[in-house]
């Protein structure tokens, strides 16, 4: 798929996801900081909107803003001039609008997210709440960790024992003993299909964060240091 960049501003985004009208959204490099967002004109009126991210399987559905930043790891809304930030370096960010309701949601996959399904359940709170379709929803994933670099332990195996589609995104490491790569972008494509949403509908970034330096990764890094990917809606 091709991929945009826009100006200098070194934040990437999803041609599809452009042609809808109401929508801003973006997956920033390692250079796209929080301080962007008050440089453009036309996102000067949106709030940002921040997660406690806990690699969990929580959805936060946003009908009001409140003071506190609340714990979970995808949000979804149909509030408009609210930007949903996740952070991300190596995880999966993932960005969902359905036109026809005109509502969003921002998810962080992680390991542990992408084990608990956090994907479907975004998808389902959207369907619950606003009678989403999952067949019309358009999705944009954002770079992560590439297959060919996510090392794992038998824990994160084991982790998706009982999910028998999992297991074909886990193959052995060819050279470390108990070692296994996952290809976390994968399991998650999986998942979006089985909640029915089309796989023409779903616009993938497939650079690896741990192998373009364009990008932050903790795997590579061992910084505290997060990359920015947002969604909104504008008034």
């Amino acid at each position: 798929m091709k991929m945009k960049k826009l100006d200098r501003e070194d934040f990437l985004t999803i041609p599809r996801l452009e042609r809808v009208p109401f929508l801003v959204h973006g997956f920033g490099t390692c250079r796209f900081k929080e301080r962007e967002f008050k440089k453009r004109k036309e996102w000067k009126d949106f709030k940002l909107l921040f997660l406690d991210q806990i690699h969990s399987d929580f959805v936060r559905l946003i009908d009001k803003v409140s003071p506190k930043k609340a714990k979970g790891d995808a949000m979804v809304t149909k509030v408009p001039s609210l930007l949903l930030i996740i952070k991300t370096a190596d995880c999966l960010p993932a960005l969902i609008v359905d036109e026809s309701q005109k509502v969003i949601a921002a998810v962080h996959c992680g390991w542990k997210g992408t084990s608990k399904k956090v994907i479907q359940r975004a998808i389902q709170k959207m369907k619950d709440n606003y009678g989403s379709d999952p067949s019309t929803l358009q999705v944009g994933l954002g770079p992560c960790i590439g297959s060919e670099c996510y090392e794992v332990g038998n824990d994160v195996f084991q982790s998706f024992a009982k999910d028998s589609h999992a297991q074909k995104f886990f193959r052995y490491h060819p050279f470390r003993k108990g070692k296994y790569l996952f290809d976390l972008r994968g399991a998650n494509l999986s998942q979006l299909r089985r909640m029915g949403v089309k796989e023409g509908n779903v616009f993938s970034i497939a650079l690896c964060t741990h192998c373009d330096q364009n990008f932050l990764s903790f795997r590579r890094d061992k910084k505290a240091a997060r990359m920015l990917s947002f969604i909104g809606i504008k008034y």
